[in-house]
């Protein structure tokens, strides 16, 4: 079975203007993969089917339970760190970036490596080490220990120094206050990150903004599409498991958009009954590493549960894909495979009014 993203919106009616009525599912559109999570768990689909032996994955490829278990099922074998990989082994980098000491370790232990790394991530990467060969302090927004931010701070560990929240912005030093920028993890709410940085630029007038957005467009877009529903939902859930980042974020937002309730699944398993008591209108998500298949699930067990009428919310349509690592694509092509995901192609996720 592959993993990757189908368009089955199963019981979808007709669009969502406003108003409520007993019995309904607002549906966000769009919700579940993004075009960096495809790219990621594609590239693991086709490594296990391109290479005959076996494939190491350093870290879970995505934050999705579902994902990493459906993996291990057909033969990945997730570890920790690549000295857990045998000398000369074939091993996957995750979606969420590594340092440059991993990438030296890996070579040290003569690994062969696929970096599925979110290329919005390495964009963030990249701005990291030319600010510190500028010689900027780097204040990067972010969850420490969040394997992105480790990815990103260990690009130039002695310039960077990660702001956890708003309320840590008081405990930064620079030396330089005139010399300072800011970055930012790629899958916080863009809310909480600008809060972040006011309370820094308050501390430092000057403080210098990334010269492109680091917030992920697809963070963006599920976040606006769970404003737009949560006003008139009794109760949100959130399809997406607890170590990931944005599906936290999105149940939180939901409930500062004005949600009676909200709640984060790994599935339908996790639903209690107490939360529907009064519920006559629930809104649904995912996260940006959820495969649909998921959601698919929850609505059948909601329209099972009375919730027929199922409505799509679109804010947005994202049509962005990228390419498989060149690593995957040279093998691939030796072999004469191509690249057959069936995500469309574009060069951006374009906001619709």
């Amino acid at each position: 079975m592959s993993l990757a993203p189908r368009d089955c919106r199963a019981g979808a009616g007709a669009s969502y203007d406003g108003g409520v009525s007993n019995g309904t599912v607002l549906l966000a559109e769009p919700r579940g993969y993004c075009a960096g999570v495809d790219r990621a768990v594609v590239a693991v689909e086709r490594a296990l089917e391109h290479f005959d032996e076996t494939v190491y994955v350093r870290h879970e490829i995505v934050h999705n339970k579902f994902v990493v278990d459906r993996l291990r099922e057909q033969g990945a074998v997730f570890v920790d760190e690549v000295d857990e990989v045998p000398e000369g082994a074939l091993v996957i980098f995750s979606a969420h970036g590594i340092s440059p000491k991993v990438r030296e370790m890996a070579e040290q232990r003569s690994l062969r490596t696929i970096d599925a790394t979110c290329p919005l991530v390495t964009k963030v990467h990249k701005e990291a080490v030319r600010f510190a060969r500028e010689d900027y302090d780097i204040l990067l927004v972010g969850h420490e220990g969040h394997e992105e931010v480790e990815g990103t701070a260990g690009e130039a560990p002695e310039h960077i120094q990660v702001v956890n929240s708003p309320d840590d912005a008081v405990n930064v030093t620079v030396r330089d206050p005139d010399k300072v920028v800011w970055l930012s993890q790629t899958t916080l709410s863009v809310d909480e990150t600008m809060e972040t940085v006011d309370r820094l630029r308050e501390r430092f007038p000057t403080l210098q903004a990334p010269p492109s957005d680091d917030i992920c467009y697809a963070t963006q877009n599920r976040q606006v599409a769970i404003k737009k529903i949560a006003p008139d939902a009794d109760l949100v859930l959130v399809v997406g498991s607890p170590n990931s980042s944005n599906s936290v974020r999105l149940m939180e937002v939901a409930l500062e958009a004005g949600a009676k309730s909200s709640h984060r699944i790994d599935s339908v398993a996790e639903l209690r009954e107490e939360w529907f008591e009064g519920v006559g209108t629930v809104g649904v998500t995912s996260g940006a590493s959820v495969p649909d298949v998921l959601v698919q699930d929850l609505l059948v067990e909601l329209s099972a549960r009375g919730f027929g009428d199922v409505k799509p919310v679109r804010t947005a349509t994202e049509d962005l894909m990228f390419s498989l690592p060149r690593e995957l694509r040279q093998e691939m092509k030796v072999r004469g495979a191509s690249d057959d995901r069936t995500k469309p192609t574009g060069e951006r996720a374009t906001a619709e009014s």
